[in-house]
């Protein structure tokens, strides 16, 4: 039944989002690796008037190494977090000149080497830069699988180890990008929208509604 639930699961977001793609605008992998640092804790459209700017004036691993923290918190002062992120985003900048002949690497360990680069910057990077397999968890995509019951664990990379298992690998980025939308649009972390949902037959959460008496079906 699981089995069966999840492979329904994948198909009713397939067909409602057929052709996701990241939110984030970037033209390089290094600029990619600026976004997705700075969206930690705040919007894609945030992160989008930030760099709509900034990468008008810094684009480059040397443009960004070169600038002092203080001009760069500047910058990207509306987002949050951003001293941290200046931070992270120069130094990493500056290895990946002195460590990786100024290319961002296309390999999920050495992102991971870099400052402010953790297991979801490094798979959303994977994906969307190089193409490559890759299932990013983030707070969509956490709580989603875990109301769906794709997921059972309060720990991020063992919600993504789940995941993995679970779903074909030739899908893992585009379900990433699927259980984000679904929860940006319907599943909301506050007052989810049960009854708009396509997947609420195969959802744990509104089962558990149902059986508690909190929620009428539909």
């Amino acid at each position: 039944m699981q089995q069966e639930n999840t492979k329904r699961i994948r198909e009713i977001l397939a067909e409602k989002y057929p052709l996701p793609s990241t939110a984030l605008k970037f033209d390089t992998p290094f600029q990619l690796l600026v976004a997705t640092i700075l969206s930690a804790q705040s919007t894609d459209s945030q992160v989008n008037k930030v760099t709509s700017d900034l990468f008008d004036r810094y684009s480059s691993p040397e443009e960004f190494a070169s600038l002092n923290r203080e001009t760069l918190e500047e910058e990207i002062r509306s987002i949050g977090l951003f001293r941290n992120k200046s931070r992270f985003i120069i130094e990493a900048s500056r290895r990946i000149i002195e460590d990786f002949s100024g290319k961002v690497p296309a390999d999920f360990d050495k992102l991971l080497e870099l400052p402010g680069v953790g297991r979801k910057t490094a798979s959303v990077v994977m994906y969307a830069a190089f193409s490559r397999p890759a299932f990013p968890v983030d707070t969509h995509v956490f709580r989603v699988s875990n109301r769906l019951g794709l997921a059972d664990s309060d720990n991020r990379d063992e919600v993504e180890r789940q995941l993995r298992d679970k779903i074909p690998e030739d899908e893992w980025g585009d379900m990433h990008l699927r259980l984000i939308y679904h929860g940006r649009e319907t599943c909301k972390a506050r007052n989810p929208r049960c009854e708009k949902c396509s997947l609420r037959k195969y959802c744990d959460y509104y089962s558990n509604l149902k059986r508690e008496g909190d929620m009428d079906e539909f």
